[in-house]
C-alpha cells in the first residue's frame, strides 16, 4: 500500500509540476496589469498573435486599456500601448530591463549564432564609429558606386535595347537592386586585378549578388517561421540548406579576397577573432550582419516608390528637390555625359524625401520591441498608475498601433501624406500631441533606446540613393495605373518593415 501511495503522490507531483509550468496557477496579483491567459494551457494566446498581431493587440486593447499582460508560448508578455508612457519602458535601466537576454534567444534560433560577452555593446560601438558620421560619408559613397553598377551598367553601351521596356514585379525589382548594392557595399567587392579588369570583376559583382539575393529571398520568405520556431519538416531541411549556404558564401577566408569590404564589417570580425571565436561562428555572425543590415531597406524602398507612384504631388515635390540639389552641385544627367554622384552631404540637403520617407516608414514598419524582465519592477503610467512586473517576464511594445496609427498622433493615420513630417516653413516637423501632451516617441521604425537600429542614417541614405537615381535616369510607370496599393503580408508583424500580400506589375526604362 505504501508503495501505491508513493507513485501516487509521485504523479500528482509531476502533475502539478506541469500544471505549474503550464501556466495554470498563475493568478493576477494586486497592482499588476489585467492578465489574460489565453485558451490554451501554456500556448496562450500564441496562435492568434501569431495570426495576425497587430488585430490580436488591438482586440487586447480594447478588452483591457493601455496596458495587459497575456501568455505566449510560455512566456508571459505585458503590452504597453500608450505612448505617453514609452519613456518608462525605453528609458529603464538594463539592470531591470534588457534586450540583449531576448536578442540573444532569437539570433540562436534564426542564424545559429552563439553571441559572446559584451556582443551587442560591441555592434553599438563599430555601429556608431562606421554607420554615422565620417564612416558614413566612407559607406554612402561605396553604396553609390554598386548602385551605380547594378541599375546603370548599360548607360553608353550602344545596345539598341537600351531604352527599350522592362516589366517587372515593383516589390521584387526595389528588393532586389538595393539589397545586392547593400550587400557589395558592406561586404565588398570582387578583386579587379589589373585596370584593364575591372569591367570584368563589376559583371562578376552583378552575376554573383544576383544569385545570392535569390537565396536570401527564400530564407526571408522562412524568417518568421524561424523566429517563431514553428518550421515543418521541409522547411527546417531548407532553412538549415539555406544557412549553410550563407556560412559558406560569407566565410570569413573568402571576404579576406574581396576588395572594399567596409570597416562594419572588417572590424566586426576582427574583434571577435582576437576574442577567440572560433571561425565557423564568425561566419554565422556575417550571415546576422547582413540580414540585419538589408532585411528591412529592400522592403522600405519598395513602399516609398510605389506610395510615390500612387501620389502625384508627392512625386513632382520629391522630383523638383532632386531637381534642385543637383543644381545645387552642378550635376546634371544627360546623354554622353558623367554619371552623377550623391554624396552624404546632398542627402542631408533633402527636406521633403526625408518626410516622403518617414511618412513611408510609418505607415509599413511594425517592430515589436521586448525586453526581458531581470527583477521584479513597476513600471509608471503617464496617468500617475503604476503597475507591478515581476521578475521572468517580457515587457513589449508595438508603436504601429499605439502611435503610428494614432488619430490623435497623426491625423487621417491611414493616408500617404508626403509632407506630414515638414513644417509650414519647409523644415522637419518634430512635434505631435495626444491628450494636449507632445509625444516624443511620435514614429518609432527602428525601435527605441538600447534597441535603436544602429544603422538606421545608412539605411536612410541607401532609399534615398535609389529613389534619386530612379527619378532622373529612369521612367517607369505601373502596368495598370489604378492598382490598388496591396495588402502587408500579415505574418510579418513584428518583425521590421512590413512586406506586401502580393506584388505589382510595373515596367522601366533608362531616359537615354
Amino acid at each position: 500500500m505504501s508503495f501505491l501511495l508513493q507513485i501516487l503522490l509521485a504523479l500528482i507531483i509531476s502533475l502539478l509540476g506541469g500544471l505549474y509550468i503550464l501556466g495554470a496557477f498563475r493568478r493576477r496579483r494586486p497592482g499588476e496589469p489585467p492578465l489574460d491567459k489565453g485558451p490554451l494551457p501554456w500556448l496562450g494566446h500564441v496562435l492568434e498573435f501569431r495570426r495576425d498581431t497587430a488585430k490580436f493587440l488591438e482586440r487586447m486593447r480594447k478588452k483591457h486599456g493601455d496596458i495587459f499582460t497575456v501568455q505566449l508560448g510560455g512566456f508571459y508578455f505585458t503590452f504597453l500601448t500608450d505612448p505617453l508612457s514609452f519613456g518608462s519602458v525605453v528609458k529603464e535601466a538594463r539592470a531591470k530591463l534588457d534586450f540583449n537576454e531576448f536578442a540573444k534567444h532569437l539570433v540562436k534560433r534564426v542564424f545559429g549564432y552563439h553571441p559572446i560577452e559584451d556582443d551587442h555593446k560591441l555592434i553599438q560601438v563599430s555601429s556608431n564609429k562606421h554607420l554615422m558620421g565620417d564612416g558614413l560619408v566612407v559607406l554612402t559613397q561605396a553604396m553609390m558606386n554598386n548602385l551605380q553598377n547594378l541599375m546603370l551598367h548599360r548607360i553608353g553601351s550602344g545596345s539598341t535595347d537600351d531604352r527599350s521596356w522592362q516589366e517587372d514585379g515593383l516589390f521584387t525589382y526595389c528588393y532586389n537592386i538595393v539589397f545586392r548594392a547593400g550587400y557589395l557595399a558592406l561586404f565588398g567587392n570582387d578583386a579587379a586585378k589589373t585596370p584593364e579588369s575591372l569591367d570584368k570583376a563589376k559583371e562578376v559583382d552583378r552575376k554573383e549578388s544576383e544569385e545570392l539575393f535569390y537565396e536570401f529571398r527564400k530564407y526571408d520568405q522562412l524568417f518568421p517561421k524561424l523566429a517563431y520556431g514553428v518550421l515543418g519538416p521541409s522547411e527546417k531541411i531548407e532553412s538549415e540548406r539555406l544557412k549553410r549556404l550563407f556560412w559558406n558564401v560569407l566565410a570569413v577566408d573568402k571576404m579576406n579576397t574581396k576588395e572594399n569590404i567596409s570597416d562594419w564589417v572588417s572590424e566586426s570580425q576582427q574583434t571577435r577573432d582576437e576574442r577567440g571565436m572560433d571561425k565557423s561562428m564568425q561566419d554565422r555572425h556575417m550571415f546576422l550582419l547582413l540580414w540585419a543590415s538589408q532585411g528591412n531597406t529592400g522592403p522600405a524602398s519598395f513602399w516609398l516608390l510605389l506610395f510615390l507612384m500612387k501620389h502625384p504631388e508627392a512625386m513632382a515635390a520629391v522630383k523638383s528637390e532632386v531637381d534642385e540639389v543637383l543644381r545645387e552641385t552642378g550635376q546634371e544627367v544627360k546623354s554622353g555625359g558623367p554619371l552623377i554622384n550623391l554624396t552624404r552631404d546632398m542627402l542631408l540637403k533633402t527636406p521633403v524625401l526625408d518626410s516622403a520617407v518617414e511618412e513611408s516608414l510609418r505607415l509599413t514598419a511594425a517592430p515589436v520591441l521586448t525586453r526581458a524582465v531581470l527583477q521584479d519592477m513597476s513600471l509608471k503610467m503617464d496617468n500617475g498608475r503604476e503597475y507591478k512586473i515581476r521578475k521572468g517576464d517580457r515587457v513589449s511594445l508595438f508603436p504601429y498601433m499605439a502611435v503610428h496609427m494614432d488619430p490623435e498622433v497623426h491625423p487621417d493615420p491611414h493616408t500617404f501624406k508626403y509632407d506630414r513630417f515638414l513644417t509650414p516653413e519647409g523644415r522637419k516637423k518634430t512635434e505631435f500631441y495626444k491628450g494636449g501632451k507632445k509625444v516624443k516617441y511620435y514614429t518609432m521604425p527602428w525601435g527605441a533606446g538600447v534597441s535603436m537600429c544602429p544603422g538606421r542614417l545608412f539605411a536612410v541614405n541607401e532609399l534615398k540613393q535609389f529613389v534619386f537615381l530612379m527619378l532622373t535616369y529612369f521612367e517607369f510607370e505601373l502596368m495598370n495605373p489604378d492598382e490598388e496599393i496591396p495588402d502587408m503580408d500579415v505574418r510579418r508583424w513584428g518583425f521590421g518593415t512590413m512586406q506586401p500580400a502580393r506584388d505589382i506589375p510595373f515596367r522601366y526604362r533608362l531616359r537615354f
